[in-house]
């Protein structure tokens, strides 16, 4: 379905936004192939009407508090709380001018997915269940293994998630080519023969550097090579996944910011499995449309980061792999948020009882990590 239809209330409209920034330092120093990072922000968006509110965020700059409370907000005031694909297009056509990708696509994906959350607490439904879904759970892979860990880091966080019942892991190469035979070797060592073992390179090789590190990756286990070169590069992606060994899969698509460049990638073959960030490809619309054309091309869809906010559309939407369970943001998602559930033999089950995706700020806990704020009501 593409929006709920009226309601037991349905002459409420959005009456109130509070946008809010808050920036976290990293647990220690964290880098991939391509960036180091020590901090990560997370941007909210709540929004009220008829006595209840939506929670939506997205994993971005600050500066996309300014472009929601200046920018958009003009075209969620006084909307119909449940016109939720509605509101998405005219958000869509505001930033025309601005760039759809980028922060405005992550600007869009907090309005949009509060607005799926408002929806769904109107009518008093969980969110898998507005949604056509049936709470089914959903896998996870553990995600972290940053090339800033020492081995002795690498070793307990991946060791650790398989140890938990997580049987798929995830690891960073790239940043130093040739120390990434024995990184993923220990790895492989730390997790077991029986587990599953990604790498992550970021689009930190070249076509030949990523082929020939594919042979002694797969010789490891390895069955998942994510990004062996930039996500820009389709017609390299495409060369990689047809001559990597088996049953190495080539994923992409993290930084696809909106429909057509997931058909892009899609149209040029470039991947054996798409992946998708709901925090930056606009949300929760625009993810359902992403899993569709999945589905039309027969290809696997996994959720790229922010489990908590993945998991209720995942729960509902079909041809879905699994979710990315990863370090940042689940340690974000515990900190700032009530209600994030925790994996289960691997699994993530959204909470049937609980109204929307049955995520709150943790008021008191998020305080000290606020950098900006915006208010803006009818």
């Amino acid at each position: 379905m593409e929006e709920a239809g009226p309601g037991p209330d349905s002459g409420a409209r959005v009456e109130r936004l509070v946008v809010t920034a808050y920036r976290v330092p990293t647990d220690a120093p964290e880098s991939d192939g391509t960036l180091a990072w020590d901090a990560t922000t997370m941007v909210t968006v709540e929004l009220e009407a008829g006595g209840e509110t939506g929670l939506g965020y997205s994993y971005t700059s600050s500066a996309a508090v300014g472009l929601i409370a200046e920018t958009l907000a003009d075209d969620v005031l006084g909307t119909d709380p449940l016109a939720v694909t509605a509101t998405w297009e005219s958000l869509a056509r505001r930033v025309r001018n601005l760039g759809r990708p980028g922060l405005c696509s992550m600007a869009i994906a907090a309005v949009d997915t509060a607005l799926w959350d408002l929806a769904a607490r109107r009518l008093d439904l969980p969110l898998f269940r507005l949604l056509g879904g049936d709470g089914r759970p959903v896998p996870v892979y553990g995600s972290g293994g940053f090339t800033s860990y020492d081995e002795d880091r690498l070793r307990s966080q991946l060791g650790s998630w398989v140890a938990d019942g997580i049987r798929r892991v995830k690891m960073k190469v790239g940043r130093e080519p040739d120390a990434d035979p024995d990184r993923v070797r220990a790895a492989r060592d730390a997790v077991g023969p029986g587990a599953g073992l990604m790498v992550d390179a970021n689009g930190a090789y070249d076509r030949k550097q990523a082929l020939a590190l594919s042979a002694t990756f797969a010789d490891l286990g390895v069955d998942w090579f994510e990004e062996p070169v930039s996500s820009d590069d389709l017609a390299g992606l495409r060369l990689l996944r047809d001559r990597v060994p088996a049953p190495i899969e080539i994923a992409a698509g993290e930084y696809g910011f909106d429909l057509f460049s997931f058909r892009r990638m899609l149209d040029a073959s470039a991947v054996d499995v798409l992946q998708a960030d709901v925090t930056r490809c606009g949300g929760i619309t625009e993810l359902r449309r992403v899993a569709a054309l999945c589905r039309a091309r027969n290809v696997p869809l996994s959720a790229h980061t922010a489990p908590a906010l993945h998991l209720h559309p995942c729960s509902a939407l079909t041809g879905i792999r699994h979710i990315e369970w990863f370090h940042d943001h689940v340690r974000l998602e515990r900190m700032l948020l009530e209600g994030a559930v925790a994996p289960e033999d691997g699994t993530l089950r959204p909470v049937p009882s609980r109204p929307g995706h049955g995520l709150r700020v943790r008021r008191e806990q998020a305080e000290r990590f606020e950098t900006r704020r915006e208010e803006r009501a009818t």
